[in-house]
């Protein structure tokens, strides 16, 4: 989806971005960083890039849907319509962030911008701008050697294998608010909050990698929330439910709805159960998008992962269901025990 081999850092502009509310300064550099050196010139593209290896896209939106008023987009058009004012730009970046670090709960940081050049998106060569801080300060051991003696301090720096917070706007698709992706390893819905929809104001683009990540998270919420309130189903049941619905994405290049209701859920009573908690849950979270589309295979591999197959029994047992629920037998004995009867052709 996005190749970096070709790509080069070109400009880089580092400032210290404190919590207003703590009184922390705002630091800004005079000058662009030296990224002559090739070996500084690694670090730092593994650096800013590889969390963005197979990232979901994002564009600029704003509160009244208008993108052109979001600061960022104004900001990476202005950088993208000449380079040269790479750096004074940085500087206002710097401040926009500055002003919006207002919460108690938001750490200050090395805030890194970077312009680089020849990044194959989709098979399209762009630029692009970074936008990247560094939250979380490790310590590193430092041995030295003198004759025949060793020495050892230590020094506080920046692991290059953990971004806690960046962003990558991509020179394509201006005229729909630029194409986007984020990273955030914040934890806290404050931090999440303040960086993704205070600082860029963001959405999902309208593409085939937010439809399926979408239709697969509505059809996890209905089958693990919704679906016990109207019918009576076992957790053995609903895992089966979950493993059918990865399994059609999975065997699946287009998306039918009519199609994966029918090999999913079967029953006309749940079908028409879905449907109307699919419509409602579109409602409630303003979610737009058709009913057939082409599924990402990213989109699958990613949101697979939060598809639990574990059938927790009190705390002795976990049972791994991963196909056919017919093989499970659930019952209650003549001393009111409940039990599960797995059956199996070979074991291994």
């Amino acid at each position: 989806m996005i190749d970096y081999t070709h790509t080069r850092i070109e400009q880089v502009s580092v400032h210290k971005v404190g919590n207003k509310t703590h009184e922390e300064d705002l630091i800004l550099s005079k000058s662009l960083l030296d990224t002559s050196d090739e070996r500084v010139q690694e670090l730092l593209s593994r650096f800013f890039l590889a969390p963005f290896a197979e990232p979901e896209f994002f564009t600029f939106t704003f509160s009244n849907e208008d993108f052109t008023m979001n600061p960022l987009y104004n900001f990476a058009a202005r950088v993208f319509t000449n380079d040269a004012a790479f750096h004074a730009t940085t500087l206002d970046i710097a401040r926009h962030l500055y002003e919006l670090s207002v919460h108690p709960q938001i750490k200050s940081g090395d805030l890194f911008l970077a312009y680089f050049t020849d990044v194959n998106l989709l098979n399209e060569t762009v630029d692009a701008i970074g936008i990247f801080k560094s939250e979380n300060k490790q310590t590193f051991l430092k041995l030295n050697a003198a004759q025949d003696n060793f020495s050892i301090n230590y020094e506080d720096g920046i692991n290059t294998e953990k971004l806690d917070k960046g962003c990558l706007i991509f020179n394509t698709g201006k005229d729909s608010g630029y194409k986007v992706c984020m990273v955030d390893k914040s934890n806290k819905s404050v931090e999440a909050q303040y960086w993704k929809d205070n600082f860029l104001m963001i959405k999902p683009c309208s593409d085939d990698y937010h439809f399926t990540k979408e239709f697969m998270n509505i059809t996890k919420n209905f089958v693990t929330k919704k679906i016990t309130e109207d019918f009576d189903v076992s957790r053995a049941d609903q895992i089966d439910l979950l493993n059918r619905s990865v399994d059609y994405f999975k065997k699946n290049d287009t998306f039918r709805k009519e199609q994966f209701e029918s090999e999913v859920f079967q029953d006309e009573a749940v079908i028409k159960s879905f449907r109307n908690y699919d419509e409602t849950y579109r409602e409630n979270l303003d979610i737009e998008f058709g009913d057939n589309f082409d599924i990402s295979a990213q989109a699958v591999k990613k949101q697979s992962k939060v598809f639990k197959s574990v059938l927790k029994l009190d705390k002795n047992f976990h049972i791994y269901i991963h196909g056919d629920r017919n093989m499970i037998e659930q019952g209650i004995d003549q001393d009111g025990r409940k039990y599960y009867k797995i059956f199996y052709r070979e074991e291994s």
